[in-house]
């Protein structure tokens, strides 16, 4: 527990983004087993797309130097675009009555937002896998 509270203490903005990050990971999960179409679906799937958002936009602001960037920004920040043009463009697609659009774009967003984004973050030399890997596990030196 002492990781966690220093994490908070000493990085704000990414205690943001990973308890983001894991909630989105959490209530997507279920939005995708669920039933589709209720109510509870609906407002999971406002929850989780508030979520997202604030997961992609306190990406924005978290910078990586010391691996392949450009000012800041690696790779993985291409995930922060992908999410932020195509959450409106799934709620767009829904409100249109495509549902197969949204379905496409939503589950496209868990699986490239959540999951790839998620692997790629706790990969040995970025903040998170150093702090997963080496502090907390002690299994990498």
């Amino acid at each position: 527990m002492n990781h966690i509270t220093q994490l908070i203490q000493q990085h704000p903005l990414i205690a943001l983004h990973l308890g983001a990050a894991l909630l989105a990971l959490t209530v997507g999960a279920v939005v995708i087993a669920r039933r589709k179409g209720t109510i509870n679906h609906k407002r999971l799937g406002w929850f989780w797309v508030a979520l997202m958002a604030t997961t992609a936009i306190s990406s924005i602001f978290i910078r990586d130097y010391r691996l392949p960037n450009i000012a800041g920004y690696t790779p993985i920040h291409a995930l922060t675009l992908f999410v932020l043009i195509s959450l409106p463009r799934g709620i767009y697609n829904i409100r249109q009555g495509n549902v197969a659009a949204h379905r496409g774009l939503m589950r496209g967003i868990f699986f490239g937002g959540c999951i790839v984004a998620g692997l790629f973050t706790l990969m040995p030399g970025r903040f998170l896998g150093d702090l997963l890997w080496k502090q907390a596990l002690g299994l990498v030196r």
